[in-house]
């Protein structure tokens, strides 16, 4: 999770984020489209995820259950985190980087088409005729027989789904062909999405937990080490977003990029998104402590680029942006006096209280207003 101010052009496709080549520095008005650019991209799955992760609580469709993470998820993520990312950096030490990028392309085409379909298809939904013939369909895999049967999968779908799966499948070709940076960026945004609607905290004491867990790992890796760079920068795959500093001079075949990993957006924005359900909680018609944590990120993201653009130095995004996040809109509860009630909201995991799934079909995005926890 860091923010680089460039990334390396990729091997066979024009344009793809990938091995490093010598290039002319940036010019500042292209340094400022590209983390313009950044921070654009960065803050629409935020927005629109932390809304439909609303409306994800309060579905009953059970296609897509909300993934809660408790306390002590939180507290294991570090650790894992710091493994997995010791292990990829060990095997693009040991092994080739072509065949290690080759299956991960592999593994992202699929995941990234998924991620894309269900995040176009409430909006393409709007673009349906009213007659266009909808069936239902029904994935469905058991174990076992008659009271010891177990679902495996269950997984719901209609006609306007498999015609967004078939547009996604159009870029997730374009991607695995090509490598080109906006189709990089299509599947960073869907996973983005999809991360902040369907990973929920299940309070405020477990997203700072998980926040300043994060924290310290984002800082050891990148100022400690150069770990967490080399991956990034060896690692072909759409787990970052990217904007070129010279498009300006070149168009779409630009290959001087900028960067930001997408944990840098899906770790804040879900404590974002939690907080927005906490605000429908309140029931009174605000979303302040949305509001201020949305704008605590745009500050936080801005001061880890500045600093980035200061130093030349690729920068642990989350160093700006835990505290940024946290610190605001405790400041606000502080303000309003509501700190008891902040730290009191919690969320049952649906998986477990029967109900509650994410609807991946019809609906604009609203947020819809969940019951109010009894405290």
């Amino acid at each position: 999770m860091e923010a680089a101010p460039s990334d390396p052009p990729s091997g066979p496709g024009p344009g793809g984020p990938g091995n490093a080549t010598t290039r002319p520095p940036a010019t500042p008005e292209g340094a400022a489209l590209a983390y313009g650019g950044l921070l654009l991209m960065a803050l629409l799955p935020i927005f629109f995820g932390a809304l439909r992760s609303v409306r994800c609580a309060k579905s009953k469709n059970a296609t897509d259950m909300p993934e809660t993470i408790t306390s002590r998820d939180a507290a294991r993520f570090p650790i894992i985190a710091s493994c997995t990312l010791l292990g990829l950096y060990l095997f693009f030490k040991i092994f080739s980087q072509e065949y290690i990028n080759l299956l991960l392309s592999m593994y992202f085409f699929v995941l990234g088409i998924l991620a894309l379909s269900h995040t176009i298809s409430p909006f393409m939904t709007k673009f349906f005729p009213a007659n266009f013939p909808n069936k239902q369909y029904q994935l469905l895999f058991t174990q076992g027989s008659g009271e010891n049967k177990e679902e495996i999968v269950n997984y719901e779908f209609d006609t306007k789904d498999l015609v967004c799966l078939a547009l996604s499948s159009v870029v997730g070709v374009w991607y695995l062909l090509r490598k080109h940076w906006i189709a990089n960026n299509l599947f960073g945004l869907a996973f983005s999405l999809n991360g902040v609607e369907l990973l929920h905290l299940n309070n405020v004491s477990t997203g700072c937990i998980l926040l300043g867990g994060l924290f310290v790992y984002d800082v050891f890796w990148v100022f400690g080490t150069n770990v967490m760079v080399t991956v990034a920068r060896s690692f072909e795959a759409p787990i970052k977003l990217v904007f070129p500093q010279d498009l300006l001079e070149k168009g779409l075949a630009a290959n001087n990029f900028a960067m930001l990993g997408l944990g840098d957006i899906v770790i804040p924005g879900i404590f974002i998104a939690l907080l927005l359900r906490f605000d429908v909680s309140l029931k009174k018609n605000t979303h302040t402590y949305f509001y201020t944590s949305f704008a605590a990120y745009i500050f936080g993201l801005g001061l880890t680029i500045f600093i980035m653009h200061v130093f030349k130095h690729a920068q642990p995004a989350l160093l700006y942006l835990v505290p940024a996040c946290i610190g605001f809109p405790l400041l606000v509860a502080l303000a309003k006096g509501e700190v008891t009630e902040m730290f009191s909201y919690e969320e049952t995991n649906p998986k477990e209280a029967g109900g509650g799934g994410c609807p991946s079909g019809d609906g604009d995005g609203a947020a819809a207003e969940p019951d109010k926890k009894d405290k």
